[in-house]
């Protein structure tokens, strides 16, 4: 696959590099040579140094025939332009940019264009861990709007149905592994003590479970 990096503080040369060691194409740019310092000293990509809203640094490139490009300086109007310029223009079929300010994160929307949120995400998931252990998050999807839980059923909730646990509508159950075999609940399905059980849901919802949780706890 060919690709191009725009960017190489160190999401982006972590980024190229990964490519490079799985066997892509990769072309890197930046307008400070002093950022390729950044690539590991066995990275054979391509180096570009320049602007990358001047058209002909794109085009050496690759950006007339690439099949992905990241877009993932720290400047959002950078991102955002570079990632419209290569959806719009050239129909590149695969198209990430990062979003460095929160506030921010409305202009690739408005573009509709695929963001990875870093600071969002990342300020998510050290709350997360902060304030409750008994939930592993396993998955996570688009910048953590959804998430996929995992938790394990305790003393308290044994033979009681999903739904006594998961009511909100923004908490969905997938799969419960019990005894080492897994499979898909309903929600009167009986929990055991000791059920992994996987759960789909957003931050508002899973905070829900959480008290529904403790609650059950204390009642037991």
């Amino acid at each position: 696959m060919k690709t191009i990096v725009v960017g190489c503080g160190r999401i982006g040369a972590t980024l190229a590099y990964s490519l490079y060691k799985r066997g892509h194409e990769v072309s890197v740019v930046d307008d400070n040579p002093l950022s390729f310092n950044n690539l590991p000293a066995d990275f054979q990509g391509r180096l570009h140094e320049g602007d990358a809203l001047n058209h002909d640094v794109l085009m050496r490139a690759g950006l007339a025939n690439c099949d992905a490009l990241a877009s993932v300086t720290n400047n959002d109007a950078l991102n955002a332009v570079v990632a419209h310029i290569a959806k719009a223009e050239y129909k590149v079929p695969n198209i990430i940019a990062r979003n460095y300010d929160p506030h921010l994160r409305a202009l690739f929307e408005a573009l509709d264009i695929q963001v990875v949120s870093s600071t969002s995400w990342g300020a998510q998931r050290i709350e997360e861990l902060m304030t409750d252990g008994d939930f592993r998050t396993v998955f996570s999807a688009g910048n953590g709007e959804v998430e996929v839980y995992e938790l394990v059923i305790p003393e308290s909730f044994d033979g009681k149905k999903i739904s006594d646990l998961i009511r909100c509508t923004t908490c969905k159950p997938l799969s419960i592994t019990r005894a080492g075999r897994a499979f898909l609940p309903e929600n009167d399905t009986k929990l055991q003590a000791g059920d992994l059980l996987n759960v789909a849901a957003t931050f508002d919802g899973i905070n829900e479970t959480r008290t529904h949780l403790r609650e059950g706890k204390k009642a037991g």
